[in-house]
């Protein structure tokens, strides 16, 4: 095992295993900072493209067609991502088990920051017709492939060197790249559509912040393979804790606590996309906002869902992380009652919508991840782990702006809030089959 991943390892991880060989262990912490460090970059990759789906896209490969269906046809392109991610986790599952789990993260990474990039050099419908939309098309399922392939197994070992009694908020870390990312990519758009005029920002100023991503994936290679590098890494995969099994053996031997593992999130997964993307798009569609000044609120919100994201943590470890992820469904099974009308409300509406939804978003995506994942027998943990969310992810996330939009559009907000409530008892049902199933077998 030693001799293969040596062989295989890229120049970057031979650094990283220089940089660790002055430091005899890793610790806790410094896996936290790998893991936060990894998780923004992949939200801040995810955001960019998010947000351009609503100012950006619409108008430069969509413009034959009015705002709404062009915004349609944009989040459309967004979903594509969340349908190739699976396919990338057999590539990229394959590329472990043949080359060593830092060639993985290394091509991984680095066709994330290549497809991100390249969206940066899009030309417009005027310029090539249909083909902008292929090309839209194609880069996004590269997006896609990657986020299959950057799935590193060290959320799982986080929670193999957690303390027994802070699981909870070593639970909620690799959730905190998430609003992390919404902040700076909203800030980087925000600046530029402030400082631009609309012509040159649909021009030339949107392309900036994909620019940024390449840099800031080329930091969370490193700081991914400095953990990758360790010895603690290199002992939890030749234990096969962190070793990739085959994809499809996992799942018919592991489907019910795959299946219960995707499910048991959707409350809080539904909710990330319509508190994020769906309100920028209605807010500037519907209303004829500024999205500037939405930007700005979607800020703020974001530093709500961190300060909420650490509270689940702390709640976690005092009451259950099955407790927090319940009782926080079921809130947001209220939340979505009456809330999506708030955006037809003025500001105060809307500031009452995105805090609150931010409130309720931390408590729960702060525990969703990897909730069923010690369920898993060792063999089967990291490939079954990355299973898990990638369907979380495609059933919960990936369709939810058009979703919303298109009936928002259609039928009205209160639709919104019924969309959102299918996803609440989707969680809570998985989280009562799985406690009666944990009964069953104690």
């Amino acid at each position: 095992m030693a001799a293969r991943v040596t062989a295989s390892s890229t120049p970057l991880e031979r650094d990283a295993r220089i940089v660790n060989s002055r430091h005899h262990q890793i610790r806790p912490g410094d896996i936290a900072i790998g893991v936060i460090v990894g998780r923004t970059s992949e939200f801040f990759d995810f955001f960019v493209f998010a947000i351009a789906s609503v100012l950006v896209f619409p108008s430069l490969v969509f413009g034959y067609a009015d705002p709404l269906t062009a915004t349609l046809y944009s989040f459309g392109m967004f979903a594509l991502a969340f349908a190739a991610r699976p396919f990338g986790t057999l590539l990229f599952m394959w590329m472990d088990r043949t080359y060593g789990r830092g060639t993985k993260l290394t091509v991984a990474l680095f066709l994330l920051g290549g497809s991100t990039i390249a969206l940066a050099f899009l030309p417009s419908h005027q310029q090539i017709g249909n083909w902008a939309a292929v090309l839209l098309g194609l880069f996004r399922v590269g997006q896609g492939l990657a986020w299959g392939g950057t799935w590193d197994g060290m959320p799982s070992l986080l929670a193999l060197n957690a303390p027994s009694e802070r699981r909870g908020w070593y639970s909620m870390i690799p959730q905190l790249g998430a609003p992390l990312g919404l902040l700076v990519a909203a800030g980087l758009f925000a600046f530029m559509r402030s400082t631009l005029t609309l012509d040159d920002f649909l021009a030339w100023g949107w392309r900036y912040p994909f620019f940024v991503v390449f840099a800031i994936n080329a930091v969370a290679l490193f700081a991914r393979l400095r953990i990758v590098a360790t010895p603690e890494f290199g002992r939890a995969f030749e234990s096969r804790t962190l070793q990739p099994s085959p994809a499809f053996s996992t799942m018919f031997t592991e489907w019910r606590t795959i299946v219960l593992g995707a499910f048991a999130p959707l409350a809080s997964f539904a909710l990330f996309h319509l508190v994020t993307v769906f309100p920028l798009s209605w807010v500037t569609l519907a209303r004829g906002e500024s999205a500037t000044r939405f930007l700005l609120i979607e800020m703020g919100a974001a530093v709500v869902g961190v300060l909420a994201i650490l509270a689940s943590g702390l709640l976690a470890d005092r009451v259950g992380r099955r407790m927090v992820l319940g009782v926080s469904a079921v809130l947001i099974g209220a939340y979505s009652g009456f809330a999506p009308q708030l955006l037809d409300a003025g500001t105060a509406g809307e500031l009452v919508y995105m805090l609150v939804g931010f409130l309720l978003l931390g408590l729960a995506f702060g525990q969703s991840s990897g909730v069923v994942n010690d369920r898993f027998p060792p063999e089967h943990r990291y490939t079954g782990a990355a299973i898990v969310a990638n369907a979380a992810w495609f059933i919960g996330a990936g369709f939810a702006p058009l979703v919303a939009l298109f009936l928002a559009s259609r039928v009205g907000l209160w639709a919104v809030g019924a969309y959102l409530l299918s996803g609440v008892i989707c969680t809570l049902a998985a989280l009562a089959i799985s406690k009666e199933w944990a009964r069953a077998t104690e």
